[in-house]
C-alpha cells in the first residue's frame, strides 16, 4: 500500500441544488480531512454556485467550483476539467446526489494502491425516502445497519449491505479483470493513471458507459480492479431516469473499445478547450 496524499474528491452536478447541499455536508463530516472538493458543474443555472458558496464556508477542506456552458449531458468533459482542476494524488469520483458516510474518504484512503482502480458501491433511496432526507435535512449517512434494514422492509432503501464494513483482504482483487458494473458515482483513480489513459472520454455524447469505457481503458493499461465493496458504500438520492436516447450510440463506443487495446481517450483532457470561465477556488483557513 501507498499513501494516496492530498485526495481530490470531484463530485458532478447539474442543477440540483437540495442534493448538492445534501452531498456537501455529508463530505463536511468526514473523519479523514487530507482531501480537497472540486464540484464538477455542467451547466446548472446561478443557485447552484450560490449553494456551493455557502457550504464552502462550512466545509473544512478547500473547495472549488469548474463549470461550462451546458449543451446536455456532458459528464465525461465535465469531470475532465474537475480532473485538470485537481490537485491531488487520488482521484474519488461521486455524483453530487450521494451521500458518503463520515468514513468514505479514510475508506478510500486505506485501500488506494498503486497498480489499482477501486470501485465503491451504493444504497439506492426511494423517492419517497429521499424527499423526506432533503426536506427535513437527515443526515442518512449516518444511519446504521440497523436502520437502514429497517427502511429496508419498508421499501425506503433497495439493499443494506453496502453500509457493512468488512475486511475482504484479498478478495478484493477478486474481479480484478472485470469492468461490469464499475460508476462513476463511486469510483477512485491515482492521477497519475488518469494522465496515462488521459481520463474520461467525451465522445460519448448524452447520458451512458461513459465510466464503463474509463474502466476498460484502465484494464487495458494494465492496471488491475479493486472491489471497495464492504467499504466504500454511498447513499444515492432518488431522481428521476436520465434521457436515454443516446445509449445505443454509447454502447457502439463500449463495444469498439472492448474489441481492441485502446488505452487512451479519443477526446479527453488533452483536447480539453477553453470553454470554462475562470474556476472558483475556496480555500479554508
Amino acid at each position: 500500500m501507498a499513501d494516496a496524499g492530498l485526495i481530490s474528491v470531484i463530485v458532478t452536478t447539474y442543477n440540483r441544488e437540495d442534493a448538492l447541499a445534501a452531498a456537501l455536508r455529508a463530505l463536511a463530516g468526514q473523519s479523514d480531512r487530507r482531501f480537497e472538493i472540486i464540484v464538477a458543474d455542467d451547466g446548472s443555472q446561478t443557485d447552484t454556485a450560490r449553494v456551493i458558496e455557502t457550504w464552502a464556508a462550512r466545509v473544512p477542506v478547500p473547495m472549488k467550483h469548474v463549470w461550462h456552458p451546458h449543451r446536455g449531458f456532458r459528464g465525461s468533459e465535465i469531470r475532465n476539467r474537475g480532473i485538470q482542476l485537481s490537485v491531488g494524488n487520488l482521484c474519488v469520483f461521486l455524483d453530487g446526489d450521494c451521500l458518503a458516510p463520515a468514513g468514505f474518504i479514510a475508506a478510500h484512503r486505506r485501500l488506494a494502491e498503486p497498480g489499482c482502480f477501486v470501485t465503491g458501491n451504493r444504497i439506492l433511496l426511494s423517492a419517497g425516502l429521499t424527499e423526506a432526507v432533503l426536506a427535513n435535512e437527515l443526515a442518512v449517512e449516518a444511519w446504521g445497519v440497523a436502520r437502514l434494514a429497517r427502511q429496508s422492509l419498508g421499501g425506503g432503501v433497495n439493499r443494506v449491505w453496502p453500509a457493512l464494513d468488512l475486511p475482504l483482504g484479498p478478495l478484493r482483487k477478486f474481479p480484478r479483470r472485470s469492468w461490469r458494473g464499475a460508476q462513476s458515482c463511486n469510483l477512485a483513480v491515482f492521477r497519475e493513471d488518469l494522465n496515462r489513459v488521459d481520463g474520461f472520454d467525451a465522445s460519448y455524447a448524452g447520458w451512458g458507459l461513459e465510466d464503463s469505457d474509463l474502466v476498460v481503458r484502465l484494464l487495458h493499461a494494465g492496471l488491475l480492479r479493486k472491489d471497495g465493496r464492504f467499504a466504500t458504500g454511498v447513499l444515492h438520492l432518488w431522481h428521476p431516469q436520465n434521457d436515454r436516447s443516446g445509449l445505443a450510440a454509447n454502447e457502439r463506443r463500449l463495444r469498439d473499445v472492448l474489441s481492441g487495446n485502446r488505452v487512451r481517450a479519443l477526446r479527453g483532457l488533452s483536447t480539453l478547450g477553453d470553454e470554462v470561465e475562470a474556476p472558483l477556488q475556496y480555500v479554508m483557513k
